[in-house]
């Protein structure tokens, strides 16, 4: 025998009989995993036994069995003509009363011309021009935009960057037409839409509402039929976007056979803030232009030719509480400069808001495994008064995507870590605010369209939408996507530029 074979221990050693250590050798995100799926299909597994059952039992009929069956239902015609109309009846009332469907056709996002282009030294050398600003504040503007996530191709509009600027009502107009009419024009090219078909219109600004309406700028525009059912919103802040997608659903629930256009944007030339009022001055950091329309259509047969369908939406408002109500508001400072300020308490309220929001949405979409986690959580800390943390649904088991508001880097950072999600999810979100700034109510349709230029929407994917805004709202939208988005065959305001993206986005870029 070999020295090697005479060294080796014929009886294992007691270490080598020690059992593996599983925490380090499985990886509990699949027992996890494994949960979920028992759970989720926990019914099939229960049933698939009795199924087999009734199955072999049927197996065993012999035609004399079916004869005799026959021959008693033969005799008990009455029975037979009452289940039968009840049935009927029963399914015609399912049919009449049951929502219609609403799908997303199309969206279109506007992308101004390269004129209105903004870098960051361009914004400090016309903030000075204007003499309006303290260097104190100078500097102040400075600090936020070092660490705003914002990068050096964002747009401002002519009125801001000329010099002097030249905010007034016929640039403010010039400014909202240039936006919706270049989207809307964008829209209409892709679905082959006449503008006579829609029977719906909503917009929503936030902060510009002159007269005529916003809406009735793009009645006058396309031509529509006088008897469209036209609704302008306003003061609704950034989540006021998801307030229209809400307010169309409803609309059509009631008009079949119809066409929904939104509209979502801001407008700039008028809210831009020359005072000195600090927590007035963070709006002129973060705020850029830009605005999205969308196609919605309650017609099923556009279910084939439309890219997503509503399946749910979730209106949260907070403005009860006068914390809430008073984070966000337009006013006047000390010198009577209009401007919109924001609270200290941001944060505080946006995340109480957003609690409220995903307490109601999870139960709707969350799997059965992640409420018997968060309500058997629940109990033991409310009830059994256990030393536990917090259970925190994984909404990545719901959602493939998300959509979360640009409203800023602080935003993007806290949702992050609330929802445990990955930069993955979060590219989206932060390419929007690096590309393109706070553009309101629209940077989630900014989004969406990143999501579909990186050729990630795939048939049945999920996308969750939920945006915040002034009152204090929180509100979510969400969509399942009806077909693969092929992006060599999207036109979106990413396509030409896609292949820069994703970048590195340093927590502090100096000026």
């Amino acid at each position: 025998m070999s020295d090697s074979n005479s060294s080796t221990p014929l009886v294992p050693s007691s270490s080598s009989r020690q059992l593996p250590d599983f925490k380090n050798s499985v990886k509990l995100k699949y027992v996890k995993l494994g949960y979920h799926y028992l759970i989720t299909h926990g019914m099939y597994l229960f049933l698939s036994p009795l199924v087999v059952v009734i199955a072999a039992q049927l197996s065993t009929f012999s035609l004399q069995d079916l004869y005799v069956l026959w021959d008693h239902l033969r005799f008990n015609l009455l029975s037979v003509v009452v289940c039968s109309a009840l049935l009927v009846f029963l399914s015609t009332v399912y049919f009449i009363t049951r929502p219609r469907p609403v799908y997303l056709v199309n969206f279109s996002c506007y992308k101004p011309e390269d004129a209105r282009k903004c870098t960051r030294q361009i914004f400090m050398e016309r903030s000075a021009l204007t003499g309006s600003f303290s260097t104190e504040n100078l500097n102040f503007q400075r600090k936020i935009l070092e660490r705003s996530g914002l990068g050096e191709s964002t747009y401002l509009p002519e009125a801001v960057l000329r010099v002097p600027p030249n905010p007034c009502m016929a640039e403010a107009r010039k400014e909202a037409e240039t936006v919706m009419f270049g989207a809307i024009d964008d829209l209409l090219a892709k679905t082959s839409l006449k503008p006579k078909d829609i029977g719906i219109l909503v917009v929503n600004c936030s902060l510009f509402n002159p007269t005529p309406s916003l809406s009735a700028m793009i009645i006058n525009h396309y031509k529509l039929r006088g008897n469209i059912i036209s609704y302008n919103l306003g003061g609704m802040g950034c989540s006021a976007g998801l307030i229209s997608i809400d307010l169309a659903k409803d609309l059509l629930q009631v008009r079949p056979n119809t066409y929904a256009l939104v509209i979502s944007m801001e407008n700039i030339t008028l809210n831009w803030y020359f005072g000195n009022e600090r927590s007035m001055l963070l709006p002129n950091c973060l705020f850029r232009m830009g605005g999205a329309a969308i196609l919605l259509s309650n017609k099923r047969s556009d279910r084939r030719r439309s890219k997503y369908q509503l399946v749910h939406t979730v209106r949260t408002h907070k403005g009860a509480d006068d914390k809430c109500f008073s984070c966000i508001t337009q006013m006047e400072d000390s010198d009577g400069k209009v401007g919109v300020s924001l609270s200290k308490d941001l944060m505080a309220v946006a995340g109480d808001a957003l609690k409220t929001n995903i307490t109601t949405l999870g139960p709707l979409v969350l799997p059965m495994s992640e409420q018997l986690l968060f309500f058997a959580t629940l109990v033991g800390r409310k009830l059994l008064k256990m030393k536990i943390k917090p259970y925190i649904p994984d909404f990545k088991l719901a959602f493939e995507h998300f959509c979360i508001h640009a409203g800023g880097r602080a935003v993007l950072d806290e949702l992050e870590k609330n929802l445990q999600l990955s930069d993955w999810h979060m590219e989206p979100s932060r390419m929007t605010l690096y590309r393109f700034g706070n553009t309101s109510s629209s940077s989630l349709w900014y989004e969406l369209a990143y999501s579909e230029a990186k050729g990630r929407v795939k048939r049945g994917d999920r996308t969750w939408q939920i945006a915040f805004g002034s009152g204090f709202k929180c509100n979510s939208a969400v969509w399942k996507a009806l077909r693969t988005i092929n992006p060599a065959k999207e036109k979106n305001p990413w396509m030409d530029e896609i292949h820069n993206f994703p970048v590195e986005v340093p927590r502090v870029s100096a000026l």
